[in-house]
Order: structure tokens, then sequence, then C-alpha cells
């Protein structure tokens, strides 16, 4: 249990260390940032793959095929639908984080960021916890190790618009530290849901590998493709893949 609680702590504080880069790194590259990112996408493409989506088929039995085709689409269709209920912030920001005509940028700046982050953060907790609930700790650090590595750009990403849409720069910080605690509640919780009901674990690994690949296809790989870095981003997609899929292998 300490285990997971640390490793949930290490996740959720990993938004708050990219957060601090991005206070430090103001005028950080696009570029630079894309990369970072496509990276993290490349390490969270192999952990939902491997950490969830292959265990989900082999404690499937019988049914594990039906069981995680089905999970993956409920949990791409879940994120869909939080999508569409709650505005993302860069749909709210134009690219130098002006505020458009939309009649949502009136309401709370701070608020609607933390709810936006949110929709991706508590099924992101969520997939780190289920793959401890699994009982292989070797895919859960994988697991947990993609989700972290993909906070920390999106932590260092998401300060200049929130300061240039005049957030304070206290009130930034604390939004990290609070969309950094929703990954921790969500982390504890896919874990003990998993654990009080076993019989639902082929099912909620792949509800979170499919949580992941949409986040992945719908968020992570689009960006690192707007800012005209695609063939840079695409091999640090590789890198972070095959060094996952490496750690995997040498660690058994």
């Amino acid at each position: 249990m300490y285990i997971v609680l640390l490793t949930a702590l290490g996740v959720g504080g990993a938004t708050v260390v990219g957060s601090l880069l991005g206070f430090a790194f103001k005028n950080l590259s696009h570029r630079f940032s894309d990369i970072v990112l496509s990276f993290a996408a490349g390490v969270m493409l192999a952990a939902s793959i491997i950490g969830l989506i292959l265990p989900s088929l082999d404690y499937g039995g019988k049914y594990g095929l039906i069981i995680t085709v089905v999970g993956v689409f409920v949990g791409a269709l879940f994120l869909n639908l939080l999508d569409k209920a709650v505005p993302h912030l860069h749909k709210l920001l134009g690219p130098e984080g002006e505020e458009e005509a939309h009649p949502d940028a009136k309401l709370s700046k701070v608020l609607l960021f933390v709810t936006a982050i949110a929709i991706h953060n508590l099924p992101e907790g969520i997939a780190a916890g289920v793959g401890f609930g699994s009982g292989n700790l070797t895919h859960a650090f994988i697991i947990a190790g993609g989700i972290a590595l993909q906070n920390i750009p999106e932590g260092m990403v998401i300060i200049t618009p929130m300061l240039s849409s005049g957030v304070s720069a206290k009130k930034t910080f604390i939004c990290a530290m609070i969309t950094g605690l929703i990954e921790v509640v969500g982390t504890l919780i896919g874990y003990f849901a998993v654990n009080i009901a076993t019989v639902i674990l082929p099912f909620a690994l792949a509800f979170a590998g499919g949580t992941m690949l949409y986040v992945i296809s719908d968020e992570m790989i689009p960006e690192t493709h707007t800012h005209g870095s695609q063939r840079g981003a695409t091999y640090a997609l590789l890198i972070g893949f095959c060094l996952m899929l490496a750690f995997d292998v040498l660690l058994g």
C-alpha cells in the first residue's frame, strides 16, 4: 500500500514539477516541448499496451478478447463524453493565450482550467491505480512512469497561457497542485476498486488502456504536430515506445 501511495504522489507531483519548470522557462520553445510531449506519448503508448491491454487479455480468460475490446472502447467513449461536457483550455484561449469570443470565456478561468485538466488526470490516475491492482509491479511502474512523464511537459506548457489570460502566478501554481492531487485520488480509486472486486480486473485494465489511448491520439499527438516539428516528434514517440519496451523485457 505504501508503494502505491508513494507512486501516486510521484505521478501527481510530476505535474507540479512540470509547472515549476514552466515558471522557470516561460519562453520555452514549442519544438522542445513537442519533443518532450511526443516522447511521453510513446512511453504512454507502450504502457497502455504492455501494462493494461495485454494483461486484460490474459486475465479475461475465455472471453478475454471481447472484454478487452469492449473495455477499450468504453474507456475511450468515457473520455470523449467528458471532453464534450467540459471545454478544454486550448479551446477558450488563442495560440498566444488571448481569450477568444466564446460564451464560456467569461467563466472563472481558474475553475474552468482545473475542471478541464481533471478530465484527463482522474482517469490517468485510475489507470495507474488499476496497474497496481493487477499485482504486476513491473507493469504498474511502467504505467505510472509513462503517466508521470506525460505530466511534466503538460505542467510546463500550461503555465504561460494561464499567466497570459490574467491568472496570477499564485493561483496558477495552486491549480497545478490541485490537478496533481486529482491524479493521486484517481490512483487510489483505481487501486482500491480493483482490490475490492477482482472480478472487474480485466475490464478495468482495458478501460484504463482505452482512456490512455484516447489521450494519446486525441490530445498528445495532435498537439505535437502543430508547430512544424512533426518529424522530430514522430521519432521522439518511437524512442519513448521502444525505451518502455526495453524496460519491460529487461525487468521481466
